[in-house]
């Protein structure tokens, strides 16, 4: 298991440390991963998430090479800018799903999941020979999200203060060299840090010495991705699901859709392009559960007739709306928001209702 940077921090903070794909990871601080969660949409919540990948690819065409392999229009997007992404493989499906930000007319930046790490990279080798990739293995990355993180983040980074949803900037931190980005992963307004390892502990502990900041773990990352509707790979994303069953053809680029003026051109283009025609037989929807029970990933969804209909991907208790939720896959017909359906709790039909998403409203900085 290999630890990440502000190891000691974590555990000096009273960190519960748990395995997270390969890393020690911190789930929960003493305060509980529900007044994490609400700590975090209240004012903000700082994030250690070293253990994702951070790549730098670069080199002549490396615009055109990475279009051929991702939908988006990486032409059109400005230098400081980001977008997200999926690495879609040959049968449609999504061997990622990944931030990108451009650092240099043919210089990238991209942060993949840590449980893709390896075989992304193995992947990128494989397909881009002639271009440059580096990864920052001694670099640290914090997110700091929360309405109060703008406020933040201005003490000690001011050139920051200016980014609005999706934008990034190279500057100094208490101190500290870093590239900061505007995005994260829990629906509120915040920053993504890349340090060196070196200064991570410096940073982090500037962060904290302000009163509006506290450090939140995995355990309230992931309710609170859960309520802004977003998807974790592994769960919502694998091999096996296309961006259209997972509700993310938004993610396609209007110019690289069928209709678009660079169309296709990237992996499973033409079955992915197939199926939005055709229409998905299955789709991602969210769930809110009746009462205060929680359902658990894996479990079915039944019918008005007992009859399963799909799958719960990933739930929880909802701590911003006191009730839980869940995300799943069910059948086209019966993916309609308040079509009212149930998920077999150890034989027990429990009643759910499929709900618009985000469950609750996103706050991104957009200027």
């Amino acid at each position: 298991m290999q630890s990440i940077p502000l190891d000691q921090l974590h555990r000096d903070l009273g960190a519960k440390m748990v395995p997270f794909a390969g890393y020690d990871m911190p789930v929960q601080y003493p305060a509980g991963i529900i007044k994490e969660h609400l700590h975090t949409r209240e004012a903000a919540g700082l994030f250690d998430v070293s253990h994702m990948g951070q790549v730098i690819i670069s080199g002549a065409d490396a615009t055109a090479a990475l279009e051929a392999l991702l939908p988006v229009d990486l032409q059109a997007l400005p230098e400081q800018s980001q977008v997200y992404a999926l690495l879609t493989n040959d049968a449609g499906g999504v061997r990622d799903d990944l931030i990108i930000t451009r650092w240099g007319p043919e210089r990238f930046f991209l942060v993949i999941n840590a449980a893709c790490k390896e075989q992304d990279l193995s992947y990128l080798r494989e397909r881009l020979p002639n271009l440059a990739i580096e990864v920052l293995e001694s670099q640290a990355l914090l997110a700091l999200q929360g309405p109060q993180a703008r406020a933040v983040i201005a003490s000690l980074a001011p050139a920051a203060t200016g980014l609005t949803f999706m934008q990034g900037c190279e500057t100094r931190i208490a101190g500290a060299s870093a590239t900061i980005t505007c995005s994260g992963y829990t629906g509120e307004d915040g920053f993504e840090i890349s340090v060196t390892a070196a200064d991570a502990a410096a940073v982090a502990e500037a962060l904290l010495a302000n009163d509006q900041v506290q450090a939140v773990g995995l355990g309230a990352r992931d309710s609170l991705r859960l309520e802004a509707g977003l998807c974790l790979y592994g769960h919502e994303l694998d091999m096996e699901t296309t961006p259209v069953e997972a509700a993310l053809m938004w993610s396609i680029s209007r110019e690289r859709r069928v209709d678009g003026a660079r169309a296709g051109g990237f992996p499973g283009a033409e079955k992915i392009f197939e199926q939005a025609a055709a229409g998905a037989t299955r789709k991602r929807v969210g769930l809110k559960v009746a009462g205060k029970r929680p359902v658990r990933e894996g479990q079915s969804v039944l019918d008005s007739s007992g009859q399963a209909v799909g799958r719960v991907t990933s739930a929880c208790y909802a701590p911003s709306l006191g009730q839980p939720v869940a995300m799943a896959f069910v059948e086209i017909s019966h993916a309609a928001l308040d079509t009212e359906l149930a998920v077999d709790v150890r034989g027990k039909a429990l009643p759910v209702t499929v709900s618009k998403m985000p469950f609750i409203p996103q706050r991104y900085h957009r200027g």
